[in-house]
Formats: C-alpha cells, structure tokens, sequence
C-alpha cells in the first residue's frame, strides 16, 4: 500500500538528485529515505529510481509514476488547506481582549508562536485598563475571546491558565534595603511608613495595591501616580517608591532590585468567552494554555497568610 510520505519521498529524491540532500530536507535519516523508497518500489512492482555514482535519476517505471505522486501531494494540500479554511484556522481575524499588565507580560510570546503557527489570521488586540471594563466589552461582543482575571458572575465557558505572581520592586540602592539573602521576600510591614509608585484610579492595579497593603493593615502613601502599567518598575528603580507589580512584566537585565512579598500576592488568570468557541478560538486558548508561564492554577489560594487578590474587579 503506497503512502502519501512516500510520494514525498520519491518526489524530493528526484527534485534534488540525491538521497542525502533529500533526506536534510525532509529531516529523516538517509536509511529510513532508503527504506521507504524501496517499501514504494514494492508496492508497484518495480524500481523507481537509478542510483549512479554522483547522482540518481528516474527509470522508466519512475518517470511514469512520478506525475502522479505529484498530483497526489497536490491533492492532499488543496484538500488540506480547505480543511483550514473550513475551520477558520487559514485566515481570517481573531479579536482578543485584555488587561494591559497581560499584554505586556503574558502574550507577546502566546501571539509569536500564534503567529508562526497560523501566519494568515490577524490578531486584533483591545487592552483594558480594569478587569470590570474588560468584562463590559465581552459582553457587548467586542472580542471573541477575553484573557485576564476571573470576571464576577461569569456564565460563558472558562479557561484557568495558572496564578499570576507579584513582586515588589524598589531601586538597587536602596538606602533601606531589606536585610537577608537576594531572595528572602520583603514583608509589606516593613515598607507601610514609605510613599509608593501607585497608579491611576482606573488601572485596576490601583485597587491590587491598596488591597494587599490592607491586609498588611496600612494604606500606602503616594509619590506618583502612572497610567502606564510598564512605567511603575522603572519609576520605583529610579528610586520614586516601591512599587507593587507582576512578576512577569519585569523586563530581562531589569537593574532595580525585585523581591517576592510576604505575604505572597496572586490573582488567578483565565480565557474566557461568550459562547462555546468556535475552531480558531479554541486553537488559540489552547495554545495560550500551552505557553503561558505561570503558577499551577491550583495554588491560586496560596499558602496560609497569603494575601491572593480577590477575583472581583481587579486588573
């Protein structure tokens, strides 16, 4: 029984005169080429290729076989391609809604490998200040899928992606600094006296901030308030405040210091839509679920005396 992988075979040996060439270009081994080739020969009954010293050409049998593994890869790529076209994964355009904090953090590699994967569907990016704005564009059919902290009342279908973990960050020469290892977390306590690089009230980092300090029983100070969720680690390294962040909007080689809470601050993270998603959404939350770095979804309560941010109406 001959095979679509062995018209391949046979057409790339012939394309490129060599099995060593072709075998690079399919990334096989040469003798599992070899051995498909002759499993091909077999099945036809006869020999399809003529090996010589500095290359190999069709026999007469191959020459008359060979326009028809080729119209039969051809075939199996339009039947492809209207298989993509029918599940709206060859083009087309996918609306997706978010927090800022996520866009800086969490997508931009979710939509590089999106976009190596499925080249031909645009991605049409809404960034939301608050979760509660978040929510209100979903419901009002602005995007097909939503990605951020669980909005209250949900009753569309939800996907939990993990626990997004904050961090505090404070400037490399802190005249304060906390004492300890690198790595020892920095309790809230110990920073309730200072002024902290806040944001504006319709960030709803806003209200995370004010949250954990709370619980930590103070109310932070303001030296600046930002709209721009990026600017708040690099105003606190510049030595504005401490400032209260995600972990993973924290930039590679960030030169101010960046220690964990304590106690810890979280908030779980998920996709969520209207109605059951269609093809191209669901192929898009399950990549997201594949590449995204965060916590185990089960920690999302954190150990006992973690002050885990609640769901409702934080961004």
């Amino acid at each position: 029984m001959t095979t679509l992988r062995q018209f391949e075979y046979l057409v790339t040996v012939v394309d490129t005169g060599s099995f060593t060439r072709a075998a690079e270009l399919l990334h096989v081994t040469q003798p599992a080429l070899s051995h498909q080739v002759r499993a091909l020969e077999k099945a036809v009954g006869g020999p399809l290729l003529e090996r010589l010293p500095r290359a190999v050409r069709p026999t007469p049998m191959g020459r008359a076989v060979l326009p028809h593994a080729r119209a039969a890869l051809a075939d199996a790529e339009r039947l492809r391609a209207a298989a993509l076209s029918a599940a709206g994964l060859a083009g087309g355009e996918l609306e997706l809604a978010t927090v800022y904090s996520v866009s800086l953090g969490l997508l931009p590699p979710v939509l590089r490998a999106w976009r190596a994967a499925h080249p031909g569907v645009r991605i049409r990016l809404r960034e939301f200040a608050h979760t509660e704005d978040l929510r209100a564009a979903m419901t009002a059919g602005q995007a097909d899928v939503a990605v951020g902290p669980l909005p209250t009342g949900w009753e569309g279908p939800i996907r939990e992606l993990g626990v997004e973990e904050f961090v505090l960050v404070l400037p490399a020469d802190e005249p304060e600094g906390p004492e300890g290892p690198d790595d020892a977390p920095v309790p809230l306590t110990a920073l309730a006296g200072r002024d902290w690089v806040h944001y504006a009230p319709g960030n709803g980092l806003a209200d995370v901030l004010d949250a954990a300090c709370a619980r930590a029983g103070f109310r932070p100070g303001v030296a600046v308030r930002t709209e721009q969720t990026a600017a708040a680690p690099l105003l606190a390294a510049a030595g504005l405040g401490p400032a209260l962040v995600p972990a993973n909007i924290v930039p590679p080689g960030f030169d101010g210091l960046v220690r964990r809470p304590e106690p810890p601050v979280r908030r779980p993270l998920v996709a969520y839509t209207r109605t059951r998603p269609d093809a191209l959404t669901t192929a898009f939350v399950e990549l997201l679920a594949r590449r995204v770095r965060l916590l185990p979804g089960g920690a999302a309560r954190g150990p006992a005396g973690s002050a885990d941010v609640p769901t409702d109406g934080f961004s």
